[in-house]
């Protein structure tokens, strides 16, 4: 069954960027193109083996959701793919090109972006000063102005740019933390549970801006979630952790019949 509120994400109506004519160009050129694939990947800690010979890939222009109980070793994926703890075995491939051995900077100047559990953000920074980190990889002006699309995708950051980001609620500070990844304009964006702690209408929110960025078609995101609901409304392609391996994958519109739910139900 397809996604309904998907189908009826009022994209096609949004005011058109500099960022929206981009992936117009850009779609066609990414269209099937494995953006992220993970092989054989394996990581310890001490004794324990943490990660057991993941593979999986996430396409640009989709939602690949991958779900799990705590424990399982999502968190440990995710900064495996940041560069941010070593994989002891495995490889990872962007863009078509091994990139196992870069370092966190490498990965985020070809085009990662990375929202970790926790946020994260510079409380004592102003908004706009939290969103201009996010694009210390470019050069000259370019980094000294926030996109205009940032503000168009999480209005009240514009509306709060000069308060302090330690004065935000925790819905707002995610949607600055996700707001400074999109900064860098990266085609891989990952996310580490972004509802933890949110109220509902920042869920849906946020949830709204997934989707349309999904729906530009030149970026790949990989969402790690236990909000099933959250998840199951998103996902285009699904993967279940268990104990460190991928125990179950699928298409996001066969989440439900393919008993997710209680794979992952706390």
């Amino acid at each position: 069954m397809a996604h309904p509120t998907r189908a009826a994400s009022p994209v096609g109506c949004a005011a058109r960027t500099e960022w929206n004519h981009r992936a117009d160009d850009t779609a066609l050129l990414f269209k099937d193109i494995h953006m992220l694939q993970v092989d054989q990947l394996h990581q310890y800690y001490g004794g324990s083996h943490i990660l057991r010979g993941l593979s999986f890939e996430a396409k640009i222009g989709e939602v690949t959701c991958l779900l799990g109980r705590n424990g399982v070793g999502k968190t440990t994926l995710l900064k495996c793919l940041m560069g941010l703890i070593p994989s002891r075995q495995g490889v990872v491939n962007w863009n078509g090109k091994p990139i196992t051995g870069f370092k966190t900077h490498q990965r985020v100047n070809a085009g990662i972006a990375y929202v970790p559990q926790g946020r994260e953000i510079f409380p004592r920074l102003t908004v706009e000063e939290n969103l201009l980190m996010g694009l210390s990889r470019f050069p000259g002006s370019e980094a000294k102005r926030v996109p205009p699309f940032i503000y168009e995708l999480f209005p009240v950051l514009e509306e709060m740019k000069a308060r302090r980001g330690g004065d935000l609620s925790g819905g707002q500070q995610q949607q600055l933390a996700i707001g400074r990844a999109l900064a860098s304009k990266p085609s891989l964006l990952i996310l580490d549970e972004p509802t933890e702690g949110i109220q509902p209408s920042v869920i849906k929110e946020i949830g709204v801006v997934i989707r349309k960025l999904a729906a530009r078609g030149d970026m790949a995101i990989l969402l790690v979630e236990q909000f099933y609901d959250f998840a199951a409304e998103l996902a285009d392609q699904y993967l279940v952790m268990s104990r460190g391996e991928i125990v179950q994958q699928g298409r996001g519109e066969t989440m439900e019949a393919d008993g997710v739910r209680g794979l992952v139900a706390i």
